[in-house]
């Protein structure tokens, strides 16, 4: 049977009058990577704090590799690797200094701090970099030096709140190639924070969160076939003037976005015919795309992950 590394049992936490997560209860596997995708004010930031072990659960039960974060938050944080979306480096150390630094904090020490110092350097594309201080690092690196530095005492999970923020589109994908192939190469269990499709679509397992709630939980495979049809987006001239006419010609409901339509058809070449026949003048442009995880947040929840909320949430 699958080795459960986090298990959550109708979890709940409040600010106060104002609730940020309710009723939550989800199970992620030894060795999956598994993400948590909502808009700001969704939940995913309590929820990562809960991880974490930042603030106490209040309502509900978290274990962690089997132990109570209630009760056993020493045992829970030897077992955790955190890298947070605000920079947790010091940048008056060099790259050496700071992963010895945290090795030495979970106990590492003499030749076994020296091997496992080395492996992190050379995993991590840092030997080169390892007299360096971390202040003269590019973003990129950075992230790197912080990614190495939460894996430094090898956790069974590790947690990635918004890990890319701020990164150029190379340094993200080069972020994620050392995750995945961590992963691979370790079992680690990762869970990460994020608003971004193109990271939600490489977990194995998501968990949607709105308002605190759970919407829905699965591989973004299965998530993105709850939906039938494809998506059709198009480029108007005046979008919110032939708002009512596309709906009537295609029979489905439209969202409007600036100067877009967006709608869900099943039929795509009749339907786009009948919209070139009709609209050709109004027309700018047209795309048509698979289904994807924000039309399934959109589907669920009647708003889109793109919405911005209450940051603290």
């Amino acid at each position: 049977m699958p080795v459960t590394a986090i298990n959550a049992e109708s979890l709940s936490y409040s600010y106060g009058e104002r609730a940020a997560i309710r009723e939550l209860s989800f199970s992620i596997g030894e060795g999956c990577l598994f993400g948590l995708l909502g808009p700001n004010g969704s939940g995913k930031t309590t929820l990562f704090r809960l991880l974490s072990t930042l603030i106490p659960v209040q309502k509900g039960r978290l274990d962690i590799c089997g132990h109570d974060v209630s009760t056993k938050q020493e045992e829970v944080r030897k077992q955790l690797g955190v890298t947070f979306q605000s920079p947790a480096v010091d940048v008056r150390l060099t790259v050496r200094e700071n992963l010895s630094c945290h090795g030495r904090i979970y106990g590492l020490h003499g030749s076994v701090l020296r091997e496992r110092l080395a492996l992190m350097l050379e995993r991590f594309g840092l030997a080169d970099r390892a007299s360096t201080l971390v202040g003269q690092l590019s973003g990129g690196l950075k992230r790197r030096v912080e990614l190495a530095k939460g894996l430094m005492h090898s956790p069974r999970v590790l947690l990635l709140d918004e890990p890319t923020s701020g990164l150029d589109p190379r340094a993200r994908q080069d972020f994620w190639d050392l995750v995945l192939n961590h992963i691979r190469g370790s079992g680690t269990t990762v869970v990460v924070a994020t608003h971004l499709m193109s990271e939600a679509e490489l977990c194995d397992q998501l968990l949607l969160l709105d308002q605190g709630q759970k919407v829905a939980e699965g591989s973004p495979v299965e998530l993105q076939g709850r939906l039938a049809g494809e998506r059709l987006t198009l480029r108007m001239r005046d979008a919110a003037a032939v708002q009512t006419a596309v709906e009537k010609a295609v029979n489905s409901s439209v969202i409007v976005s600036g100067n877009q339509l967006s709608v869900r058809v099943n039929d795509p070449a009749t339907q786009i015919t009948i919209l070139l026949n009709q609209f050709r003048n109004e027309i700018l442009g047209l795309e048509l795309t698979r289904p994807s995880l924000d039309d399934v947040f959109l589907e669920l929840t009647g708003r889109s992950l793109l919405v911005s909320g209450d940051a603290h949430a």
